[in-house]
C-alpha cells in the first residue's frame, strides 16, 4: 500500500488506520483509528526482537507501553534485562521499570509485559536516576524504509526521546527499533518530517527485518517552542526538566508564551468590570476601583528571598514595576503597568521554577472592600 501523492501526515495515518480495519488486520482493541495499530501478527514480528545484534549487547530497554508490543516488553524480561515503559501520557513521570517479583515463571513475566502488569509491577524512574538507555522500542502508524516514522498524531514518542536526550538517557547512537505491521511500510515525504520528529533504524514486521541505516539526525532535546502551556500543566516530569534547563541557561520559552499580550488586549476588549475579568483564582485584591493589573504568585519555597525571587522573574522578562512581598504566605503579588502586561507575564511565567518549586502563577482576583472582613482596602491578600 502507497500514500496518494501531496498527503499530510494525517492523510497517511488516515489511509493506514482505514486499509487495516477494512482488510480486519488488526485485534482488540479497535477501531484502530487514534491508536498505535494491534496488529495480527504483533507476536511473530516481536520474534525478531531478540536476535538483533542491538538486543544481545543492551542492558536496558525502553519499551512503548502499546499492546502490539507487548512480546516485545516479555523478551526484555525473559532475557533478564531491565525494562523501561513510558507511564501513560507522561502524567506521573517518564519511566517506570518493570521489576517482576522473584523466581517469576514465563508465564508471570508474560503478565508484567501486559498493561496490567506495567502498573502492578512498576516502580517510577526519577530524574536523578542516571539511568542509561541502551536501545529504544517505539509504536508507529506509519514508517518508510528510510526509517521516516508517523504517529499517531499526539507527539508523546517524539517528546518522550527528546526528554531521554535532555536527561543524559539516550544520545544520537542510541538504536530505536518499532514493530509493525507490513501494510504500515510505505514511501514517506521527507518534506514532511520535522526536526522533532523520531526516525528509526530497525522495523520488524511479521515477514521482514528492514535495517534503514538513517543517516537524519534524532531529535537533540526538548524543542521547548513546540510545547505548550497546558502541556506543561499535565506533566510535571516536564516542568521539572525545563527547570534544570532554564538554570543551565538554555532558552525555555514555550510556544504559547508570546500569544500572551494578543491574548490578553482581546480578552480585555470584552470586559467591562474588573470582576469579569478571568482569573485562576490563587490570590485576591481588595478594592472596586484598583485596575487588574496584579499577579499573584504561591507555592515558593519556605526559604526564597526577595532578591532571588526578583532576579528570577527579571531572567523571564516579567519584572513587576512593583512586588508586595508575602513570605508567611508564600507568596507574592506582582504589580504591573497595565492588564496587558500583566497577563504577558502570566503567560512568561508557566512553568516557572523556584529552587525545587513550582510556582503557581495566577491573576490577582478582584473583591470589593466587603469581600474580605477586616481588610483595609488596597490591600493584597492571598486566597486562604
Amino acid at each position: 500500500m502507497e500514500p496518494r501523492a501531496g498527503v499530510s501526515k494525517q492523510d497517511i495515518r488516515e489511509q493506514i488506520w482505514d486499509y487495516m480495519e477494512a482488510r480486519n488486520l488488526a485485534d482488540f482493541p479497535r477501531p484502530v483509528h487514534h491508536r498505535i495499530p494491534n496488529f495480527k501478527g504483533a507476536s511473530r514480528a516481536a520474534e525478531h526482537f531478540p536476535r538483533l545484534q542491538a538486543f544481545k549487547m543492551a542492558r536496558t530497554i525502553k519499551v512503548n507501553p502499546d499492546a502490539p508490543q507487548k512480546n516485545a516488553r516479555f523478551f526484555v524480561l525473559n532475557s533478564k534485562k531491565t525494562l523501561l515503559v513510558p507511564t501513560p501520557r507522561l502524567r506521573t513521570g517518564l519511566f517506570n521499570k518493570i521489576t517482576p517479583p522473584p523466581g517469576a515463571t514465563k508465564d508471570i513475566l508474560r503478565k508484567c509485559a501486559t498493561s496490567q502488569g506495567v502498573r502492578n509491577y512498576s516502580t517510577p524512574v526519577g530524574l536523578d536516576s542516571r539511568v542509561l538507555v541502551d536501545l529504544v522500542v517505539v509504536g508507529s502508524v506509519a514508517v518508510s524504509e528510510k526509517g521516516w516514522r508517523i504517529g499517531k498524531g499526539e507527539g508523546y514518542a517524539d517528546l518522550e526521546y527528546a526528554m531521554m536526550v535532555s536527561m543524559g538517557a539516550v544520545s544520537q547512537g542510541t538504536p530505536v527499533v518499532t514493530i509493525v505491521h507490513d501494510c504500515q511500510v510505505v514511501d514517506i515525504p521527507e518534506t514532511l518530517l520535522e526536526d522533532h520528529d523520531l526516525t528509526v533504524d530497525y522495523i520488524l514486521t511479521p515477514t521482514r527485518v528492514i535495517t534503514t541505516g538513517c543517516e537524519r539526525p534524532k531529535p537533540t532535546g526538548i524543542v521547548w517552542s513546540k510545547i505548550s502551556c497546558e502541556m506543561m500543566g499535565k506533566m510535571p516530569v516536564l516542568r521539572s526538566l525545563r527547570c534544570r534547563e532554564e538554570q543551565a541557561g538554555k532558552d525555555v520559552t514555550l510556544r504559547d508564551t508570546h500569544q500572551g499580550l494578543p491574548r490578553a488586549r482581546a480578552a480585555l476588549s470584552t470586559v467591562r468590570s474588573p470582576r469579569e475579568l478571568p482569573s485562576l483564582e490563587s490570590g485576591s485584591w481588595q478594592g472596586d476601583d484598583v485596575p487588574s493589573s496584579t499577579v499573584y504568585i504561591g507555592n515558593l519555597p519556605r526559604d526564597a528571598r526577595v532578591s532571588e525571587l526578583k532576579r528570577a522573574l527579571s531572567a523571564r522578562g516579567a519584572a513587576p514595576s512593583r512586588l508586595t512581598w508575602q513570605g508567611p504566605q508564600r507568596g507574592a503579588f506582582l504589580h504591573y503597568r497595565d492588564p496587558a502586561e500583566a497577563w504577558q507575564a502570566i503567560s512568561r511565567l508557566q512553568g516557572f521554577c523556584l529552587g525545587a518549586n513550582t510556582v503557581r502563577v495566577a491573576l490577582a482576583r478582584h473583591q470589593g472592600a466587603s469581600g474580605l472582613a477586616g481588610g483595609r482596602t488596597g490591600e493584597p491578600h492571598p486566597d486562604p
